[in-house]
């Protein structure tokens, strides 16, 4: 596999919602509660989680065991579009607790944990930093 612009704009997203997502989380636990910053990153940061998602639909991997380029991973295209959803709906019913643990569930899931397995060396973002590194 190769940088496509596809894998382009999926890492590109990915890393800026890694990056967005603590300062939305940040800004309603803070002492100082500042709605006018959480929503806004709040808002940035689902964006870019769709754009990730969305990007991941036409990233195919025929090396990996697959189903019409489609891996493992690519489950967590409906899980994050469903949690959003869910999270946008418990919003709607004013469960804000409902709505945080949504939100920060989902960045632990698809920003830390998937972003530790997309550093695995047999995959291409690890294999880029760990050729760079001189460690593979």
């Amino acid at each position: 596999m190769q940088m496509s612009p596809v894998i382009a704009i999926h890492m590109t997203a990915a890393i800026a919602a890694v990056v967005t997502g603590p300062v939305a989380l940040w800004a309603r636990r803070a002492p100082a509660v500042h709605p006018r910053l959480h929503r806004a990153f709040g808002y940035a940061w689902v964006t870019l989680m769709i754009a990730t998602a969305v990007s991941a639909f036409f990233i195919r991997d025929r090396k990996l065991p697959n189903i019409d380029g489609f891996t493992p991973i690519h489950l967590l295209i409906p899980i994050t579009l469903g949690v959003l959803a869910f999270a946008f709906w418990k919003l709607g019913r004013r469960d804000f607790a409902g709505h945080r643990r949504a939100m920060l569930s989902l960045y632990v899931l698809a920003c830390i944990v998937t972003g530790f397995f997309t550093l695995l060396p047999q995959r291409y973002l690890g294999q880029l930093l760990w050729t760079q590194l001189g460690l593979i």
